[in-house]
């Protein structure tokens, strides 16, 4: 082998310095993560570092990028949406100006370009299809402003005020959700120092509420159940519906509804089950010596019926309403010994008065939830020190039994009561003034019941007031509003509301509540309820 010149050799070690210097001097390249995020939107050219000169300073090393955190990024859109889902077809399809449903996509502006480089999509040659928002606050009032946006927020930053769509099949709220976050298909690489240490949001430590409407045992459920055969579980074994035909008109002037299943069988059952808690009002006394009514307004329901509620999942039921009492005293006493000899917890009647007025305290997802249940339409079912009635409604009663509530342990507080006027969705002034004294009580929300239609829905210090759910379970088919109503399913992480979503139903077979498609045929009820919650609901 030959040797090199000593000279040669002297000249590679003086490249190979002077290669290193320049090095120094440049400092270290931008990571993975960055370069992406930088080339998304961005109409900078990278900086060059200038070429060394010995007359010039050493420039300082540039500091070194913050790491990147895998954080869940859920599609949003406004809170009235009757739209479910979204994905990345959808996305670019708003983006490039073909869709038919959004105009822009709005997102939060410091999560903008991760969002987008996590999508694999650059930002749109017409400016207008994308609006960032300053913050998460923000982008949600915009979305109420201006509902054909679509929104991505980070799943710790998602609140009731919008809507969290699925992403493609997968849902990270509701009783469908996924089991873990790792299960959460979309993910945007955000820095380290802006993602919090544990997520506030977690799905495997979620947990989901139920409430359902009136539930009424006689008349005609009891005669599909008994009479036709259908069994106990029937009322609770609906799917899905649709609306086929409407004709005039029932005794009472309304135009009647006709409905067909159209499948889905045991979904609202699914429903119930699924849920950690599950509620509804029990719209008639169950007492030993039952009377069947094939009419009229006085009420008494077969205790056997009550293991169609139990099979079900029904966790409450309150008995804070205008028929407790149909059975009498002995009534009262016999339909709480058969509801908790189901297991079914109960309140806002009793024996006397201390026990009409003591709360129901469930737990669900390590919290400790309390049930207040009133009536404020039969005082004449009203208890007292030494008479069996129902619990009457009032801003101090409220008041004095929510800080019971939580003395007693309750990290949330629920108050359920039977108010307004029958078949009207929207309430009166003394109404909403009782809702809002229960909030000001302290109580974190109010799910009312007994107009027989769903009725407004109000924000009140930042807590939901539902006015009236509607019916559930009941016979009353000689009008489209009383045959439909809504249930509620709310997710909450610990004692923090982060989802609601309202579901329509119609009854049919006197008995069954079937979901509607809430973008096709549940628009009706739907449009009652937010019609009726005009200036009550900026969502």
């Amino acid at each position: 082998m030959k040797r090199a010149p000593l000279a040669a050799l002297l000249a590679l070690v003086a490249i190979a310095i002077v290669a290193a210097i320049g090095v120094a001097i440049a400092g270290p390249g931008p990571s993975p993560g960055q370069e992406i995020a930088g080339s998304i939107g961005s109409s900078a050219s990278p900086s060059v570092a200038p070429s060394p000169s010995p007359a010039a300073p050493t420039p300082s090393p540039s500091p070194t990028p913050s790491p990147l955190a895998d954080v869940a990024i859920v599609p949003v859109a406004h809170f009235r949406t009757q739209v479910s889902a979204s994905s990345f077809g959808e996305v670019r399809s708003v983006l490039d100006g073909t869709s038919g449903r959004y105009e822009a996509v709005e997102l939060v502006e410091s999560d903008a370009d991760a969002i987008l480089a996590a999508l694999g999509l650059d930002r749109p040659a017409v400016p207008s299809r994308l609006v960032l928002a300053p913050d998460a606050t923000a982008l949600g009032e915009d979305l109420s402003a201006h509902r054909k946006r679509l929104g991505f927020l980070r799943a710790d930053e998602v609140r009731p005020s919008v809507r969290a769509l699925s992403w493609g099949p997968d849902a990270l709220f509701g009783v469908d959700r996924v089991k873990t976050l790792a299960e959460w298909p979309f993910v945007a690489h955000v820095p380290e120092d802006a993602a919090p240490a544990e997520p506030a949001y977690d799905p495997a430590a979620a947990w989901t509420l139920f409430a359902g409407g009136d539930i009424m045992l006689d008349r005609g459920v009891a005669k599909t159940v008994k009479v036709d055969g259908k069994g106990v579980d029937f009322p609770f074994d609906g799917g899905t519906a649709e609306i086929t035909g409407r004709t005039c008109c029932s005794q009472f002037g309304y135009d009647i509804v006709q409905g067909r299943r159209t499948g889905n069988a045991g979904a609202v059952r699914a429903l119930i089950e699924s849920a950690d808690l599950a509620l509804a009002n029990f719209e008639n006394p169950a007492p030993n010596n039952f009377r069947w009514h094939t009419t009229g307004v006085v009420f008494s329901a077969d205790p056997k019926l009550i293991d169609g509620l139990r099979n079900a999942g029904i966790d409450y039921v309150s008995l804070g309403n205008n028929h407790i009492r149909d059975a009498g005293a002995n009534g009262i006493a016999q339909t709480i010994d058969n509801l908790e000899k189901r297991g079914i917890a109960w309140s806002g009647a009793g024996e006397d008065l201390e026990q009409a007025r003591q709360p129901a305290i469930l737990e669900a997802g390590g919290v400790k939830v309390a049930i207040l249940a009133y009536d404020t339409i039969a005082k004449y079912y009203a208890a007292s020190v030494t008479r069996a009635g129902s619990a009457q409604m009032s801003a101090a009663v409220v008041k004095a039994d929510v800080a019971a509530a939580r003395k007693a342990g309750a990290d949330l507080v629920i108050v359920f009561p039977h108010w307004g006027v029958e078949y009207d969705a929207t309430p009166f002034a003394g109404q909403q003034r009782l809702a809002r004294a229960a909030i000001d009580a302290g109580a974190d929300m109010v799910i009312g019941n007994h107009a027989h239609w769903a009725a407004a829905m109000e924000i009140y210090d930042g807590k939901p007031i539902w006015y009236a759910l509607g019916n559930f379970v009941f016979d009353q088919v000689w009008s489209e509003p009383t045959m439909e109503g809504i249930t509620l399913e709310l997710t909450f992480a610990g004692t923090d509301l982060r989802q609601i979503r309202m579901r329509p139903h119609i009854i049919l077979d006197r008995a069954q509540p079937n979901f509607l498609d809430p973008a096709g045929d549940g628009k009706v009820v739907m449009g009652q309820v937010f019609g009726a919650s005009k200036g009550l609901l900026d969502w």
